[in-house]
Order: structure tokens, then C-alpha cells, then sequence
């Protein structure tokens, strides 16, 4: 079957590469996002789908919207028999849709009609869900609603971040991908209409949802900020400046400390309250400085007696 890829980030690596790997499908030409500003100088920098099929040799479509008539002519021009999208990042028009006969097929990470939105995995986890999985589906106008074709689980780990979370599903996904288009193409597949019940949202996490609240639970707080690694990436304030944190380790033990008070513990690093009990710092990323080590970053802060995180 003549198939085009649309993609953008790392996660959509793995599927680029299965199906350039395939037998059964040839890799007509790659849709990716355009050239976006990246790293402190802010210097265009190609998507890593981009690198990765230029590499290939492949054709490479970057339009600004997928609603360019250009760009249409040309996806028209290339014949696509079906469209795999892998974490895009542009919403696909009708025109768009209709031109491949058996439309554009999304892998989307998570178990629908669960987390429908631009960040399943970080929600899964943010929401303490034992399982979650990736899911192929029909694209169509509305967001993730389509009839889904099939669908794979995962284990949510006690102490995955969504990135660790992320990389799993993107690489057994990859799979759930080409035996869905496989399927297609053999007529043996059929797409089945998401539930009615079951459904929630997954809007992207943003810089506030990462800021970490003190006053909840040493539950949540671990989960939040599992959730925002690596990207919102989670934060707190001391002394007026940001620091960024690593996943933290909840303790058994009640320490007497209240909602945000530092103590430091020493080689154990840096023990901070929660509402319920306290967590142990692992690593922090002060404002302006790299990663270390909660213990080193403690060494040189030199935590006063009852200081708390604003």
C-alpha cells in the first residue's frame, strides 16, 4: 500500500522507522511540521522526522497549515493509499482527509476514548491510572474521535515519568501501527466506534500546571511532577528564584515537616512537607544553572532552619 507519514518529534521516530523497514508498504513521502526556533540562540531547527527522512532520502512536505492548496495538489499529486500520523502537531482539514481513499490512520497514545488530547501520557500519569496503552484510529474533524481500528496496553510503572511512559508506548505502538495498516490493506481490518462512555480530556500540560503545590497530598505531588518529566518540567521558588525538580520519593515516615519545608537530610538530599508526609528531593535544576544533585545543590544553598518553598 503507498503510505505517507506525518509526524514530528522523537516519539514518531519508531513508527518512520517500521515503516521504512516494511515489506508490505512503501513510504511514499513524509508531512512534518516546519522548521521551528530551538535552544537559547533560538536558531530554526529542523524536526527530527525531518532529519530522519531526509536522511532516507525521502520527500519531505512541511506546509505552515495542512490547508495550503500547495500542499494539497502535491499530497493529491503523490497517490497515498493511506496516511499514518504519528504526534504531528497540526490539526488535518476535510480536504486533507479526503484525499487518501482510506483516509489519514493517527496512533495515539493512550486507550480511547481516554485522554483525548495533546497529552494523554502525562494525564495517565498525573491521574495515577494503573494501565494506559496507545490506539489506532480513523482521523476525522472532531479531536480523537474516530472509530478506532486497534489497541495495545501498558503498565503505568510506580515510578515512570511520562517520559519513560513515552518512549515504551512510542516504540510498541509503532507495531500496533503497521499490523493496523496491514489489516487495511488486506481488507481484514474494520474500525469501530469509540464508546460513549469513558471519555476524558488531555489538554497540554502548561509551565503553571508543572508549578508544585506543597499543600496536596505527597501522592499527587509525586505524580505531578512524574507527569511534567521532562516536558513542562515541574518547579517550585526558593528565595525568590525558580528551581526546577526531578522526580521526588515519597517517605514512610512523618517527619513533622509542614507544606514546603526543606530539610536537609544530608546524603539522603533534601527531604521536603506535603500535606500528608514528605518526599526526598532527587535532583534540581536552579534558575540559570544545570542539573545536580539535590544533596549538592543543598551543600552550597545552606538551607536555613524552617525555610520553605513559596
Amino acid at each position: 500500500m503507498r503510505v505517507a507519514f506525518a509526524g514530528t518529534p522523537a516519539t514518531a521516530l519508531p513508527s518512520l522507522e517500521a515503516l521504512l523497514g516494511s515489506d508490505r508498504h512503501e513510504l511514499v513521502a513524509v508531512i512534518t511540521r516546519p522548521d521551528a526556533p530551538a535552544g537559547r540562540g533560538r536558531t530554526l531547527t529542523a524536526s527530527p522526522v525531518k532529519i530522519r527522512a531526509e536522511a532516507a532520502g525521502l520527500e519531505v512536505l512541511t506546509p505552515a497549515k495542512p490547508s495550503e492548496p500547495e500542499f494539497l495538489d502535491r499530497l493529491r499529486g503523490l497517490a497515498p493509499e493511506c496516511v499514518a500520523v504519528v504526534a504531528y502537531g497540526a490539526l488535518v482539514p476535510p480536504a486533507a482527509l479526503e484525499i487518501p481513499p482510506h483516509g489519514w490512520v493517527n496512533l495515539h497514545f493512550s486507550v480511547l476514548p481516554s485522554w483525548r488530547g495533546a497529552a494523554p501520557v502525562q494525564h495517565a500519569v498525573l491521574a495515577g491510572d494503573d494501565v494506559t496503552g496507545a490506539s489506532t484510529f480513523q482521523l476525522e474533524a472532531g479531536l480523537d474521535t474516530g472509530p478506532v481500528y486497534g489497541v495495545m496496553t501498558q503498565t503505568i510503572g510506580a515510578r515512570d515519568t511520562a517520559g519513560d511512559l513515552l518512549d515504551r508506548l512510542a516504540v510498541d505502538g509503532a507495531g500496533l501501527l503497521i499490523a493496523t495498516l496491514d489489516g487495511i490493506e488486506a481488507g481484514t481490518l474494520v474500525a469501530v466506534p469509540q464508546p460513549e462512555e469513558g471519555i476524558s480530556l488531555a489538554p497540554k500540560l502548561t509551565t503553571s500546571d508543572a508549578r508544585v503545590s506543597w499543600s496536596r497530598a505527597a501522592i499527587v505531588v509525586d505524580r505531578q511532577i512524574r507527569a511534567c518529566t521532562p516536558a513542562p518540567g515541574a518547579w517550585t521558588s526558593l528565595r525568590g528564584r525558580r528551581v526546577g525538580l526531578g522526580p521526588v520519593l515519597p517517605l514512610p515516615e512523618d517527619l513533622g515537616l509542614t507544606a514546603g519545608e526543606l530539610r536537609d537530610g544530608g546524603r539522603e538530599g533534601v527531604i521536603v512537607g506535603t500535606a500528608t508526609g514528605p518526599v526526598r528531593l532527587t535532583s534540581v535544576r536552579p534558575e540559570g544553572k544545570p542539573e545536580r544533585t539535590a544533596e549538592e545543590w543543598a551543600r552550597g544553598l545552606r538551607l536555613r532552619p524552617g525555610e520553605t518553598f513559596e
